[in-house]
């Protein structure tokens, strides 16, 4: 059976001074330390002479950016899918990293109820849905060579829980899903066989910021 490789990228660092929780809202651009680190995720791919196919993104900016530099790297369009896009939230717009306090607000508390759909946003099972489905259409689009799809970090980190039979409830300052990292599926034909993590950007990560958003 064909091997098949698919990439699960999360996008670079965003340039977002106020510390908001951006979540889907238009116009959060990668930082020039972003900007690097998609340099460097394409860097790693052409240094390994990596069979690319395809180049899927998230259509939000972000992504877009991230996905830019291997798409150009292996003259590919990238293929904007909606599947793959950052989760909706309640507190989409919010500056919570610096101000937890506004949570306080009783307009917030319905949305702070049940932690396991989660009542704040889109259902987990939902993402992971939209994403294995966009991950088997590019699977079966690049039989025997390799996708990537760049995306966003809860369904990134969802989707590999589902896949490695774990609960969906966790610590989101636990999540293995850092700036620029690589979530690798390998298929034997339609078959998982393999999963690993890899973070080709990770002496580029200010360790002084949060990582707000994904």
């Amino acid at each position: 059976m064909p091997r098949t490789l698919v990439h699960l990228v999360r996008h670079g660092e965003v340039h977002n001074p106020a510390g908001v929780l951006y979540g889907r809202a238009p116009g959060y651009y990668l930082s020039e330390r972003g900007a690097a680190m998609a340099e460097r995720v394409a860097e790693v791919f052409t240094d390994q002479s990596a069979d690319v196919a395809s180049v899927t993104a998230s259509p939000l900016l972000r992504a877009q950016q991230t996905a830019a530099p291997l798409a150009q790297a292996y003259d590919l369009p990238i293929h904007t899918d909606v599947r793959v896009i950052e989760a909706r939230n309640h507190f989409e717009g919010l500056a919570l990293s610096s101000n937890p306090n506004m949570l306080l607000n009783p307009r917030h508390w319905p949305y702070l109820l049940n932690p396991f759909r989660p009542s704040w946003g889109e259902p987990y099972t939902s993402q992971v849905r939209r994403m294995i489905a966009a991950i088997r259409d590019a699977r079966s689009g690049a039989v025997g060579r390799e996708a990537v799809i760049v995306a966003h970090q809860l369904p990134i980190w969802l989707t590999r829980l589902h896949l490695e039979g774990r609960r969906k409830i966790h610590d989101p300052r636990k999540r293995e899903c850092g700036l620029a990292s690589m979530t690798t599926l390998t298929f034997n034909g339609a078959t998982l066989v393999d999963l690993t993590y890899s973070e080709p950007a990770a002496d580029l990560v200010d360790p002084t910021k949060l990582s707000v958003g994904a």
